[in-house]
């Protein structure tokens, strides 16, 4: 059966984060390919700030260069805000012979109770708990803990120093910094 990790997200932009914590768990459980999904909107926040087309061209970028990672875009796709649930069915259905396992942070561990049909969600992946400072990974659900060296990046940190006009250099990959630059992203938002 082959396995594989699923990290989800605005990916509004992509940024180095986001690739260590998508390598170290596809290395600590020894997964063979990473799939990002972009999502379009998810039900948790609000609209991405940038279009889906965009956001699925900068994680295409971001993932270049490495074989084990992949983008699924079937959420932008569907378009409307996607549950985590309906995804993993329509991947176990289209992918049978797959184990997946589903990458949160520590403070979505918390949260898990919240999710939308999570006691079905439970039977259709395993959740790889990925460590943050602040949080701790106790859940009633069954979490996978990864240790993951911290890193404090969020999208919406590269967001606000684009827009306050200072570099976001070694933050992202520089293709994904081309791109934005390139299309003006975040600049006035």
């Amino acid at each position: 059966m082959k396995r594989v990790g699923i990290l989800g997200g605005t990916f509004d932009p992509p940024h180095l984060g986001h690739l260590i914590i998508a390598e170290e768990v596809r290395l600590s459980l020894s997964l063979e390919e990473i799939w990002f999904i972009p999502s379009y909107t998810p039900p948790h926040k609000d609209e991405a700030k940038s279009s889906p087309e965009h956001r699925k061209k900068m994680l295409a970028h971001a993932i270049e260069g490495n074989k084990a990672f992949k983008m699924e875009a079937l959420e932008i796709e569907r378009s409307g805000k996607s549950y985590t649930v309906d995804t993993m069915k329509e991947l176990s259905e289209r992918y049978p012979q797959t184990e997946f396992f589903f990458i949160i942070g520590a403070d979505m561990v918390e949260y898990l109770p919240n999710w939308h049909r999570i006691n079905e969600l439970i039977h259709l992946v395993t959740f790889a708990g990925v460590k943050r400072s602040g949080y701790k990974l106790d859940s009633p659900y069954p979490v996978v803990e990864v240790e993951v060296p911290t890193i404090d990046i969020s999208s919406t940190f590269i967001r606000r120093r684009v827009k306050e006009g200072k570099t976001v250099n070694y933050f992202i990959p520089e293709s994904v910094y081309a791109y934005m630059k390139e299309n003006k992203l975040y600049e006035n938002k």
